[in-house]
C-alpha cells in the first residue's frame, strides 16, 4: 500500500480540523516537512545589543516642547515662574483615532523631565527633511535651546511653538505611564497646525536622513 492510499490515521490529524465540517483531513505525512529551528538566530538581550537593534528602526523625529511653573527662588511669595524645555524625540507615534491620542516617551534622567513631569500641554513638532539643525540643538546638553533656535514663538498655554515645521500639534497631556527607565507620556491633541510640505526627517542608524524613493504599498 502506498502513502497515498493507505487508510488516514485520524491519530495524526490536525484537531483544529475535527471542529470544522467541510473540511478534509489531512494525513500528516503528506505535509511538507517544517523548516529546521536554528537557535543560533536568537541572542540573550543585553542592553548593547538591544540599542544595536533598535538602531535599524527609522523613526521620523520630532520636538517637544513643554511649559511648567515653579516657585519665585527669590521666595518673596510672587507669581510662579514659568520655565521650557523642548528635546529632540524619535518615540512619537499616534494611539488613538477616537478619542484623538498621541504618544512619546522621555528618560527619566532627562535633563526636560522635571518640566515635562509637571507640564499641562505639550507642543509637537513634526521636523521636515531640512531641520537636521533644529534636531541637534534639541539634542544637545547643556545649553539653552530655545536661545539657540530663536524661530519659535509663546502659544496656547504659554508652549513654545517651532516656526518652519511640517506639522505642529498642541496637545495636553492626559496619561504619564512609568516604562523602566523611561515614561511613556500619551497626549491629546487640542489643535494642529500644517507647515511647510516636504519630506520628514528621519533618524536610522544613528544619524538623520531623508526617505528614499517611495515604494508601493
Amino acid at each position: 500500500m502506498t502513502t497515498l492510499d493507505r487508510p488516514v490515521d485520524p491519530l495524526r490529524l490536525d484537531p483544529d480540523l475535527r471542529e470544522r465540517p467541510g473540511h478534509r483531513p489531512v494525513d500528516a505525512d503528506l505535509l511538507p516537512p517544517a523548516p529546521p529551528t536554528r537557535p543560533t538566530d536568537l541572542l540573550p538581550v543585553d542592553a548593547d545589543l538591544f540599542r544595536s537593534l533598535l538602531r535599524r528602526q527609522a523613526s521620523t523625529v520630532t520636538v517637544v516642547t513643554a511649559v511648567a511653573r515653579r516657585p519665585d527662588p527669590t521666595g518673596r511669595g510672587r507669581d510662579l515662574v514659568p520655565i521650557r524645555a523642548g528635546f529632540t524625540a524619535t518615540s512619537f507615534t499616534s494611539v488613538s483615532l477616537d478619542p484623538p491620542l498621541v504618544s512619546f516617551c522621555l528618560g527619566v534622567t532627562s535633563s526636560s523631565w522635571p518640566v515635562l513631569d509637571r507640564a499641562e500641554h505639550v507642543g509637537v513638532h513634526l521636523l521636515g527633511a531640512g531641520q537636521t539643525g533644529v534636531a541637534r540643538i534639541f539634542a544637545t546638553s547643556g545649553i539653552d535651546r530655545f536661545a539657540a533656535h530663536r524661530a519659535w514663538t509663546p502659544g496656547p498655554f504659554g508652549v513654545p511653538l517651532l516656526d518652519g515645521v511640517l506639522v505642529r500639534l498642541l496637545c495636553r497631556v492626559v496619561h504619564r505611564v512609568p516604562a523602566g527607565d523611561h515614561t511613556l507620556v500619551i497626549a491629546e491633541p487640542l489643535a494642529l497646525g500644517p507647515g511647510i510640505d516636504g519630506d520628514p526627517l528621519v533618524h536610522h542608524r544613528g544619524s538623520y536622513t531623508t526617505p528614499g524613493t517611495p515604494v508601493p504599498a
